[in-house]
């Protein structure tokens, strides 16, 4: 059994009925104290548990502090690897583009070749038939001359057949037959003029298809040309976004992971940082990781306050005001009978030493007071029985006198025979001098 807090000191206490006293037994007069005093002692280490569970939120709360700060920091590179996302969906886009359009360019620049191609031989096939035509005219104008010289040797012939008749008529029959050799030149001549005819319009059909494809030509060459320029425009916005999207990534990054103690584009730390620890948050005034105001028990979280498993299960010095387990078990290396905190009359305890002292004191009462028995004896072997001594000044309650006793004079061994024990009462003043007679007496005196 754990000695008791305070053996045989108490206040208060008097040792006969002549000054005032109850009993005869010093340690009787005194269990009124040693009640008081360990309840006080419990209510003080109840105390200080609750203070020590009060620095224990407070560390929490400053490590879903940083914990904030790390989401914090999560978000802003999340936000940042998004942009860079989007940047690199506007690079890729832009390079498409640029490769739709030199495709575009190149097929417009084969359209202009062939163009080009065709207008040339359809100028050509105009000139040719430009030529053909100018022949015909030749031709039919040959053969107009000839009908013309056939018609007047044919005037000629009959001018002769009016001299001689044999003439006249061997003329008329050449005649006839220059008639028709004329016929047949001027059949002749409108065919060749109606083929000059068909060749003028061919030509100049030809020379409108060429002029038209001449201008599709240009106009392709000008689509090629704007394809082009537009592409250059494509890959040039391309690199850019290329670019973007790489800042962009690098920022992402640095949010997520720089711990160099840089902060990052001069706003933050990352989120690494605060999460885990860096350069510029880990013990740094005012600020702190997560994981150390989490988890770190040989130092404070930031150069101040200690983190929520130092205030928890820690024993380091430097924390003046004891962990929650401190105050549970006992201070130092949660040693029962170690001070939480201060030394001396200062100390502090924790709870379980003070359960201790108020088990010892309820031990110690109850090495005193033995419950309800009918007669001293059954009082006497039901307290020898559980192995202890009767001595002088023990407290029962016997239910026969409906009084409690205390035992005035020891039994001499276990058993028969029994102690001495009396019923405590008040003392009897009968026979004390009144009031008056004592007032008169003094006057008198």
């Amino acid at each position: 059994m754990t000695t008791p807090a305070r053996p045989g000191s108490f206040t208060g206490a008097t040792d006969n009925a002549a000054s005032g006293g109850l009993f005869t037994d010093t340690l009787i007069d005194g269990i009124p104290d040693i009640v008081g005093a360990d309840v006080a002692a419990a209510e003080t280490a109840a105390t200080n548990a609750k203070a020590s569970e009060t620095a224990a939120a407070t560390s929490a709360t400053n490590a879903a502090t940083s914990a904030t700060n790390a989401a914090t920091s999560a978000t802003a590179s999340a936000t940042s690897a998004t942009a860079s996302a989007n940047s690199a969906t506007a690079a890729a886009n832009s390079a498409s583009t640029t490769a739709a359009d030199a495709a575009t360019a190149t097929t417009k620049a084969a359209e202009a070749s062939t163009s080009a191609t065709n207008a040339a031989a359809s100028q050509t096939a105009a000139a040719n038939s430009a030529t053909s035509a100018a022949s015909s005219a030749t031709s039919a104008t040959g053969s107009a001359n000839s009908a013309t010289t056939s018609a007047t040797a044919s005037a000629n012939s009959a001018t002769a057949s009016a001299s001689s008749a044999t003439a006249s008529a061997n003329s008329a029959t050449a005649a006839a037959t220059s008639e028709t050799n004329a016929a047949t030149s001027a059949t002749n001549s409108a065919n060749s003029a109606t083929a000059s005819a068909n060749s003028a319009t061919a030509s100049a059909g030809s020379a409108s298809t060429a002029t038209t494809q001449a201008n599709n030509a240009a106009t392709s060459a000008s689509t090629a040309s704007t394809q082009a320029t537009n592409a250059g425009n494509s890959a040039t916005a391309a690199a850019s976004s290329a670019t973007d999207a790489q800042g962009s990534e690098d920022e992402a990054e640095a949010w997520a992971q720089k711990i160099n103690g840089e902060a990052v584009t001069g706003e933050g730390y990352s989120s690494k940082a605060w999460a885990t620890g860096g350069t510029g948050v880990s013990q740094a005034s005012g600020a702190g990781n997560a994981k150390d105001w989490a988890t770190e028990t040989s130092s404070t979280a930031d150069n101040t306050e200690y983190s929520a498993k130092e205030y928890a299960v820690g024993i380091q010095a430097g924390n003046t005001s004891g962990s929650s387990k401190q105050w549970a078990l006992g201070g130092g290396n949660f040693v029962m009978s170690t001070p939480v905190t201060g030394s001396g009359g200062t100390a502090k305890y924790s709870a379980a030493y003070w359960a201790d002292q108020a088990a010892s004191s309820v031990a110690n009462f109850d090495e005193k007071y033995y419950g309800n028995y009918a007669t001293d004896a059954a009082a006497e072997n039901a307290h020898e029985a559980a192995g202890k001594t009767v001595t002088v000044g023990d407290l029962y309650y016997n239910t026969t006198d409906n009084a409690v006793k205390y035992c005035s004079v020891a039994p001499s061994g276990t058993g028969a025979p029994v102690g001495t024990w009396l019923p405590i009462q008040a003392t009897d003043t009968s026979s004390f001098a009144t009031k008056g007679f004592s007032i008169a007496m003094s006057i008198a005196l």
